[in-house]
């Protein structure tokens, strides 16, 4: 597969992440609200949500799918809009996808904070190395 089709690929892959833990959050955030009986209203803004609500896991995650992805998604987007998609640049683009994954399989379920904060750095780092060569590679190359 081409470099630019398999950092195509890689976003989408992100995306449709970002969409199943949005599903996961739909589905624990109704159940809870119908167990405890509470209405939409009760949870109409965000400090409400946190009063209310036990369970944020599923919420929280896809609220930081919205955080540093978008970095990873800007990065995607120029590579492919100026045509430098190196081939290192695709594979690492699967590797901070596989992290996200870990991150959102961590966040959702058993939720340790020092595993997904392990996870997060190394996405984090990945990320910076990842605009950080690409920037050298297209100002060089």
């Amino acid at each position: 597969m081409e470099p630019a089709t398999s950092l195509v690929t890689a976003c989408c892959a992100l995306a449709l992440l970002t969409f199943l833990v949005g599903v996961r959050m739909l589905y624990v955030r109704i159940g809870e609200m119908r167990r405890r009986g509470i209405g939409p209203q009760d949870v109409a803004l965000s400090g409400q949500r946190a009063e209310r609500l036990e369970d944020t896991r599923a919420s929280d995650n896809y609220n930081h799918l919205f955080e540093l992805p978008v970095l990873f998604y800007a990065l995607a987007a120029l590579a492919v809009a100026t045509g430098h998609v190196p081939g290192w640049l695709a594979w690492a683009a699967w590797v901070f996808v596989a992290l996200r994954v870990v991150h959102s399989l961590i966040q959702c379920t058993y939720n340790r904070v020092m595993h997904r904060f392990a996870v997060f750095l190394a996405g984090y780092g990945l990320l910076l190395v990842m605009w950080l060569g690409f920037g050298g590679s297209y100002l060089v190359g």
